[in-house]
């Protein structure tokens, strides 16, 4: 590796200072934080920059802070402060922490701007709308409509600066497709391209539809290309076809307030109204210039020089367009590299439904930090200097962020949609954490302490075990013995382990089985069992698992007992290996568990964890690295079990929280959330990750929220649903016949039938019949589960006006929940069930019901 390639820059959203933080924004932060720690392990410390921070900007912010009467600085910097005092409570080791708000930001922006301008991308417009200030975004309607946070949309016409966003639509296309610029996971891949091919199905462009002051206008307030003509497709360098024009131009100025950053000179000059530079290029442009872009510094010139383009932006998938297409369209016009990869999450659920503050279910961090950190009160005999208890507090609170951190990334499949709740907490950190590792560590070291005199035993030489890795995605492990050898077994696996934690963690994938299928097909049945399906955290706990055996298999407290040489070789043999596999473990864990792999190294007699992780110890973990002779560390319980009245603490402090901020500062009923793909493609809608919406029960994300209607039915008790997922299925050949007594009308006006656009579809892990499908209904969009994976791939339902039964009560499948079921008529002996659709030419509007 060069040291060009010597690198690795990450980061997460700026969170929108609208609200508090809550657990979404942990999430993200989280997942962000342990992926910086890896690679610091693999490329030093001096060659990994983390970005984190907050988006300061925007005409809600200002009318927030005129109603608290406080400048908008202020208003901000409180809000701002919550963020970084969290996150240092939490441990997360962001190198830098940037503000929109700050100088250096505003110099970047503007310059940005500016080479924009020269370049001949951005010209100045007129345009009249519907604008909802409580999501900062135009939405389509007459005056008065209703938008996305439930209150009345402001009739604006404005004069605003926009960019020729449309003149790059056939080279992102070309650049996604080709994985030049990586978009993951596919799902997000696949919508992004979706939105960027346009319809492709009707074969033509959209129209012109004059709407405003400028016939040029569409009603979203953006350029169109020139028509083309019908049937008049492009296609891509892979042969993908996609509609012209498809793709419109972008607003980037506002004129009807001034808390921004001001358009700068000489476009500045070309309008006679103050113009400050609109949400996408104030925000997204940070992941620059928190790295040196716009300041004239050296040591700046030479950070940007060294880190920029990111190598991953982390994004809730709400926002996944703005940094898939507005954010590389505007690099390409400057000239700029652009990011390698974009990785979207999912949506954060709590309890199965969705966080929001109208339902009092949001979830703070502080509420976990301070109920785990209460298992490990105190010591009696800690000494009594004043920073005593701020010291021990801090303690307590990293060992909460532990638990939190395993918690998110062992429960929640990253890039799906996941469900959190206290008592799921209590339970994964009981079985996993006090009941696996935590007494893995504890019983072996304490019959090493009471055997050995807390000394680390030798052991004999034992046979070599080798491990064959291709390119580090095929393992076969193989041993000069026989694998019925206990010791050459543990051995084995640990190996095996390190190799499949590696291949999975370069995807990422933390909790989600990686698929070998050539490893598979390699091992026998027997070793299948342990070595199928690996990710991140079950490499890890396969292996604890293998090493509890392997003690139970060989009985040390019996041998203790025992007085022959034979039986002290042995016993000094397998408490070696079980404090070695242990050690591995622990380096494995490292960058989940950071403070109490601390706690275990150092009572393995290893010293300070982060100095062997500086020192590359940690980087290659090798069997047999744990010298004999080693004296413990003082030794103690380091995760106590948490008893069940902990989900009760919890739940009640949650209940009984008061928000941080003043609530005459937040305005409840806006809280800001970013727009879901096609909830409207103009360019109001702003690229953050949010407070939590409260909107659309099931249906969200930690960090960020979508802008959906809130159904207002009371969720289902929790059920799984027939696998189907579609109103019409083919009966099973030996149902009884179907009832065809008459109904009457009332009857049949009960089934709410709605016409509706598929947004996004995809597979669920595990689930060979499902997809999960959004939906739009024109009113509210909407999550539904179908069981029609195994005829119609996601791709091709992306677009398609469906029919629903939009009444339906919620069911639960995957723990994921179904808001309503697709009409279709089955076909054939095998049932195969046939869409009901509607052709994009039809006059009908999304949302519209059949009578």
């Amino acid at each position: 590796m060069s040291d060009a390639q010597k690198k690795f820059y990450l980061t997460t959203p700026i969170y929108y200072v609208n609200a508090r933080p809550h657990i979404g924004h942990a999430y993200t932060t989280i997942a962000a934080d342990v992926i910086a720690r890896r690679q610091r392990l693999l490329l030093g410390a001096e060659n990994v920059w983390f970005l984190t921070g907050t988006d300061e900007h925007g005409q809600k912010i200002q009318r927030s802070a005129e109603a608290a009467g406080i400048p908008p600085q202020r208003f901000t910097d409180e809000v701002s402060a919550q963020f970084r005092s969290l996150w240092q409570r939490m441990g997360i080791t962001y190198n830098e922490y940037i503000r929109t708000t700050e100088p250096r930001h505003t110099q970047g922006v503007q310059k940005l701007f500016a080479q924009l301008y020269s370049r001949g991308h951005i010209y100045l417009d007129t345009y009249t709308g519907q604008y909802s200030v409580g999501e900062e975004m135009f939405v389509e309607g007459p005056p008065g409509t209703i938008g996305p946070d439930g209150k009345p949309t402001e009739t604006v016409t404005e004069e605003n600066f926009y960019f020729r966003l449309s003149a790059f639509q056939g080279q992102l296309i070309d650049l996604i497709e080709s994985g030049e610029f990586c978009v993951e996971p596919e799902a997000r891949r696949n919508e992004v391209l979706s939105f960027l091919r346009g319809n492709v199905h009707s074969g033509s462009s959209p129209a012109s539809s004059s709407s405003g002051s400028s016939p040029a206008h569409s009603s979203e307030s953006v350029i169109l290309s020139e028509p083309s003509e019908s049937k008049d497709l492009r296609f891509s360098a892979k042969g993908t076809s996609y509609v012209p024009g498809a793709l419109k131009d972008l607003s980037i100025s506002r004129s009807s307030f001034d808390w921004g950053i001001p358009v700068p000179e000489p476009a500045a000059s070309t309008s006679q109204k103050k113009h400050v530079i609109y949400v996408w290029l104030d925000a997204l442009a940070n992941y620059m210039t928190a790295v040196g872009y716009g300041s004239e510094k050296p040591e700046d010139i030479a950070k940007l020089e060294k880190f920029w383009p990111a190598d991953l932006h982390l994004v809730g998938k709400e926002i996944i367009r703005f940094h898939c297409v507005y954010w590389p369209a505007f690099l390409l016009a400057a000239g700029l590299p652009l990011p390698k990869k974009v990785q979207a999450h999912g949506w954060l659920l709590f309890e199965e439904s969705k966080m929001s503050k109208s339902r009092g279910n949001i979830v703070r961090t502080e509420t976990i930090l301070d109920a785990f950190g209460g298992l490990k009160p105190k010591p009696i005999d800690w000494p009594g200097a004043e920073l005593s208890d701020e010291y021990w507090k801090h303690e307590q609170d990293l060992f909460a962020s532990d638990v939190l951190r395993y918690f998110l990334l062992r429960e929640i499949p990253f890039g799906q949609d996941g469900s959190f709740s206290f008592d799921a907490l209590v339970q994964r950190y009981n079985s996993d954490l006090a009941n696996g590792y935590g007494n893995l560590v504890s019983r072996t070291l304490k019959l090493i302490s009471s055997n050995f005199d807390d000394t680390i035993p030798d052991h004999e030489e034992w046979p070599i075990v080798t491990m064959l890795v291709d390119n580090k995605k095929n393992v076969l492990p193989s041993a000069a013995n026989s694998y019925s050898v206990p010791h050459t077994e543990l051995a084995l696996f640990a190996k095996a382990a390190c190799v499949f934690y590696e291949n999975a963690f370069s995807v990422l994938k933390f909790s989600q089985p990686v698929d070998f299928e050539e490893v598979r097909q390699a091992l026998s049945h027997e070793q299948k069992i342990y070595l199928d399906n690996y990710s991140v955290l079950d490499s890890i706990s396969l292996l604890i698992q293998q090493t509890d055996g392997y003690i139970s298999k060989n009985e040390p407290w019996k041998l203790a007992k025992r007085t022959t040489d034979e039986d002290r070789r042995r016993l000094s043999e397998v408490l070696y290996n079980a404090a070695e596999s242990i050690r591995i473990i622990t380096g494995l864990l490292y960058p989940i568990l950071p403070y109490s792999t601390a706690k275990v190294w150092a009572q393995l007699g290893l010293g300070e964890i982060e100095a062997a992780a500086k020192s590359g110890q940690l980087n290659n973990l090798t069997w047999g690295g744990l010298q004999p002779g080693t004296k413990l560390g003082p030794l103690g319980p380091i995760f106590p079990r948490a008893d069940k009245g902990l989900i009760q603490i919890m739940t009640d402090a949650e209940q009984n929280s008061a928000p941080p901020i003043p609530s005459k500062l937040v305005d409840e009923k806006t809280t800001h959330t970013a727009p879901p793909p096609d909830s409207s493609s103009h360019p109001g809608a702003a690229p953050r990750t949010s407070g939590l919406p409260n909107q659309n029960a099931g249906s969200h994300v930690g960090g960020s929220g979508s802008p959906v209607a809130e159904l207002s039915r009371p969720p289902a008790p929790h059920s799984e649903a027939p696998a189907s997922g579609i109103f019409a299925t083919a009966p099973a050949a030996a149902s009884p016949a179907p009832d065809n007594s008459p109904i009457t009308i009332d009857d049949f006006v009960k089934v709410d039938l709605r016409v509706a656009r598929v947004l996004v579809a995809e597979r669920i892990p595990k689930a060979d019949k499902l997809l999960r499908l959004e939906v739009d209904l024109g009113y509210e969009k909407r999550q539904i589960l179908s069981g029609i994976a195994q005829w119609y791939a996601p791709e091709d339902l992306i677009g398609r006006r469906i029919i629903i039964v939009a009444n339906l009560a919620p069911r639960k499948m995957r723990g994921l929940e179904s808001h309503g079921m697709l009409l279709a008529a089955s076909h054939g002996e095998d049932g195969k069930p046939i869409l009901a659709t509607f052709a994009d030419s039809d006059e009908i509007e999304l949302g519209s019901r059949l009578k």
